[in-house]
């Protein structure tokens, strides 16, 4: 698939039937009508900063819909929402990848920003071919941060995305928080794992001085890898992805990483559940009395 295409066709693993032909039929759904103010995004940016430079780690349990992000920014505990691109995609029926046409990317994250007052972070794959409009169509729909990904291409190509994003966020007046993604460790392939750790930060180094707020680097994790991007990159400018086999996040925090979120593990928590679940009911059980009933 093209990085620069927008608007790609469907995965032949999506419904076919159940997907529109082209993606103008999604650009009926405008939600500025009810958009937050100017001076209400302004704030959540605002706030989304702080919580990344706070001394606590900031933990994002990623959201794909509306009523995933009800059911996790109704808990005390959560402090900001973050969308996954991976999920959105899936609930749609597209493969991950760019493959879900941008506008309907951008209303689903739209939806979510509107349901809760909330700061969101979007997950922006590569920007879908022009990083800077979809940043600008992002912060229209009241996104207040985002994750974009190099995908390893050349270096000076990588941060002229993270510039253009900047700018386009400058131009909005918002002083948005670009989590700026590498995959130098995703896909090292045979090189040694301190060679595309200096990689990381090398790259990481060049999207903090162009802006970025924090340098998102997925991967499997250790105490080495963490100690050595934060030595790199500065405390509270490392972001990470939580994955089975993970540290805890109060061991990131101790070693001063800002931020860890999710990504598509929570949709398949959910999808788990919801399989043994029906298991359950096709057995002759009955729903768990705890059931939450959403409102």
């Amino acid at each position: 698939m093209s990085e620069h295409s927008t608007d790609p066709a469907p995965s032949a693993t999506g419904p076919a039937s159940a997907v529109p032909s082209s993606a103008d039929a999604y650009d009926s759904y405008d939600p500025s009508y009810a958009h937050p103010s100017h001076e209400l995004v302004h704030d959540r940016a605002d706030t989304l900063l702080a919580l990344h430079h706070a001394p606590d780690i900031l933990t994002l349990v990623n959201v794909w819909d509306v009523a995933s992000a009800t059911v996790v920014a109704d808990l005390p505990e959560t402090k900001a929402l973050a969308t996954a691109s991976h999920a959105i995609a899936a609930s749609y029926g597209y493969e991950d990848g760019e493959r879900i046409p941008v506008s309907l990317m951008i209303e689903a994250v739209g939806r979510i920003a509107l349901s809760t007052s909330l700061p969101v972070s979007a997950d922006l794959e590569s920007g879908y071919g022009d990083p800077g409009e979809t940043v600008r169509r992002a912060i229209g729909v009241g996104v207040v941060g985002a994750n974009l990904e190099d995908g390893m291409r050349p270096h000076i190509e990588s941060v002229e995305n993270v510039a253009e994003v900047m700018r386009a966020a400058e131009a909005e007046g918002v002083r948005f928080v670009l989590n700026a993604r590498t995959d130098a460790l995703l896909k090292r392939g045979d090189r040694p794992l301190d060679e595309a750790i200096d990689d990381a930060i090398e790259r990481g180094r060049a999207y903090l001085d162009a802006g970025a707020a924090c340098v998102f680097v997925p991967g499997l994790v250790d105490e080495h890898t963490a100690g050595r991007l934060v030595e790199g990159l500065g405390e509270r400018r490392v972001s990470v992805i939580g994955v089975p086999g993970s540290l805890a996040p109060q061991r990131y925090q101790d070693l001063g990483i800002a931020r860890i979120s999710y990504g598509p593990w929570p949709q398949r928590v959910a999808l788990t559940a919801l399989q043994e679940s029906a298991l359950a009911l096709y057995a002759g059980g009955a729903l768990p009395a705890s059931t939450q009933v959403l409102t």
